[in-house]
């Protein structure tokens, strides 16, 4: 059979890390037997050289304006050069066209913008880096965006969130096309600790804990994250507090845009996921240590967030 080709769109002030995490991954699974393997060739504008967005400048393989279909995988990277790209109607234009020469489409991390300027994800689930997901909301309103997940697939074209998402995404497009098996034996040689799926959340408190600006607001989000198995409600924290119920979910909202009951399921749902994919708890076990009471509690809580349940999650997780 006939090479993969997959084509990578770069630009200046490309995340070099976007771009990385797809040639390398790809090239790991051609050294373990892709068949057919992949040929991944980098395009950019005119064919010039790029200055990565870290000062590093890579070397074009293609003319983004030459490339011709049919594409297995055309993939557009991110960097904090993608409103410039974006704005480029001539580079739009060209992923437009390439797009529709393509089996299947992916951006990666901002790379999203790119796609969304193309009409390429109108009416789209789509994601992004979560630092930049409301920018694109507001920008593109025809596109749903969730900056929650690690990666989407939406019919043939799929979006990563920040950076080394870019890596799960590639991942999980080697097991679309060669089986679970070789993913996994390219995930030992880039010595990832694991491969994660795509509705694994971008944050989690133990990455990204609000940075409330209100004293309050900040002593209970502290309390919260450190008695996730005491009482929670909202009248006890507000007791607590010596506040009313209903001050002190003004100010939840209004500091981090979260009901203070809302703040405490998503972090009793983090912290369970952390333990399900770190230790060997009994679900049930873990479900009492977050504050759920029961692991049917648990499961309901997670499924909401995760779309999956506790079980399959860390069997997921465990993978390697």
């Amino acid at each position: 059979m006939a090479d993969r080709r997959v084509v990578v769109v770069g630009y200046d002030a490309a995340e070099l890390l976007d771009i990385a995490c797809v040639t390398s991954t790809f090239a790991g699974a051609n050294r373990l037997g892709a068949d057919p393997p992949y040929q991944v060739r980098l395009a950019t504008p005119g064919g010039r050289p790029i200055t990565c967005d870290s000062g590093l400048v890579l070397a074009a393989q293609e003319t983004l304006e030459r490339v011709k279909g049919p594409i297995d995988t055309l993939v557009v990277s991110g960097g904090t050069g993608h409103e410039c790209s974006a704005a480029d109607e001539r580079l739009v234009g060209h992923v437009r066209r390439l797009a529709r020469e393509s089996r299947r489409v992916a951006s990666l991390c901002t790379g999203a913008t790119v796609l969304a300027a193309a009409g390429l994800l109108d009416g789209r689930r789509a994601t992004t880096h979560w630092h930049y997901a409301a920018r694109l909301a507001a920008q593109y309103p025809q596109v749903d965006v969730d900056s929650a997940p690690i990666f989407i697939r939406d019919g043939v074209v799929a979006t990563a969130a920040g950076v080394t998402s870019a890596l799960d995404l590639t991942l999980a497009l080697i097991e679309e096309d060669h089986g679970a098996e070789l993913a996994r034996w390219v995930s030992r040689v880039l010595v990832t600790y694991l491969q994660r799926p795509g509705n694994q959340a971008q944050m989690s408190m133990f990455t990204a804990a609000p940075a409330p600006r209100t004293s309050l607001v900040r002593d209970t989000v502290d309390h919260v994250t450190g008695n996730l198995a005491g009482d929670l409600r909202t009248t006890a924290l507000g007791c607590r507090l010596s506040v009313s119920a209903r001050h002190l979910t003004r100010l939840f909202v209004a500091d981090i845009g979260q009901t203070p009951g809302q703040f405490v399921r998503a972090t009793r749902v983090a912290a369970a996921a952390q333990l399900l994919s770190t230790t060997t708890l009994p679900v049930a076990a873990v479900a009492k240590r977050c504050g759920f009471g029961t692991s049917e509690a648990l499961r309901q809580a997670f499924t909401d967030q995760y779309g999956t349940s506790p079980t399959r999650f860390r069997l997921a997780m465990s993978r390697t």
